[in-house]
C-alpha cells in the first residue's frame, strides 16, 4: 500500500457518523405581514415599491415617469405603450434601453429579493443592462423566506432565472458607492393584487 492509498484508508476508516438534519422548522416566518415586511426590505435596499390596481396605472406612471425613455417589455399587458418591439437573440440589441419592464414569478419577504427567469426578460442581460428597471409581481405571490422560495423554484424548470433585490450598487473600490455598476440605477416594484 502506498502513501495515496494509506491516507485514503485513513479518510474512509474515518468517517462520522449521519446525523440528521437539523429542525429549521423555528425559522419559518409568519404567513402574516408579508406584504408590509416585503416593502420595508424593498424600501431600505433603495426601490421604490408602488401598489397598483392593474396595468393601466403601471402605464400611466410610466408615462408620467419616464416621458422620453427607451422602453423595452415582454409584458403584453403593456403593449398599448410606448414599448420598443425587438425580436433579437443578441444582448448587445439592449445596450441603448433607458427602462425595462418586465415580470418576477415571486418575492421572497425576508430579504426582498424577486425571483425572475429568461422567459421573463427577452433576454438574460436586459435586466442588468437596463438603466431603470420595473418588476411587477402579484402580491399574493410572496413568499416568507428562501426556504420555500427554493422549495418553489426546486421543481420547476428554467433555462436561466435569478433573485434581483434592490437597484445595484457596490462601494468595492476604496469604499466609494457606485450605484448601478452591475445592474440598474434603480429598481421600481409594481404590487399588483
Amino acid at each position: 500500500m502506498n502513501s495515496r492509498e494509506k491516507i485514503l484508508a485513513a479518510v474512509a476508516a474515518n468517517q462520522p457518523d449521519l446525523v440528521p438534519l437539523p429542525d429549521i422548522s423555528p425559522l419559518n416566518f409568519s404567513q402574516d405581514g408579508l406584504l408590509e415586511k416585503l416593502t420595508s426590505i424593498l424600501t431600505t435596499t433603495g426601490s421604490n415599491v408602488i401598489p397598483a390596481a392593474n396595468y393601466q396605472e403601471i402605464a400611466e406612471y410610466i408615462n408620467a415617469n419616464y416621458p422620453e425613455a427607451k422602453i423595452v417589455s415582454p409584458l403584453a399587458e403593456l403593449e398599448s405603450g410606448r414599448l420598443t418591439r425587438y425580436d433579437t437573440t443578441n444582448g448587445i440589441d439592449f445596450q441603448d434601453v433607458e427602462l425595462a419592464i418586465i415580470k418576477g414569478h415571486f418575492a421572497v419577504a425576508e430579504n426582498g429579493a424577486i425571483w425572475v427567469t429568461e422567459d421573463h426578460m427577452l433576454h438574460r442581460a436586459l435586466p442588468f443592462i437596463t438603466q431603470h428597471l420595473i418588476i411587477v409581481i402579484e402580491g399574493k405571490s410572496i413568499v416568507p423566506n428562501m426556504h420555500e422560495a427554493y422549495q418553489t423554484i426546486g421543481n420547476s424548470t428554467y433555462g436561466f432565472g435569478t433573485f434581483i433585490s434592490g437597484p445595484s450598487k457596490t462601494a468595492d473600490i476604496e469604499q466609494s458607492l457606485v450605484i448601478g455598476a452591475h445592474g440598474a440605477r434603480s429598481l421600481t416594484v409594481f404590487l399588483l393584487p
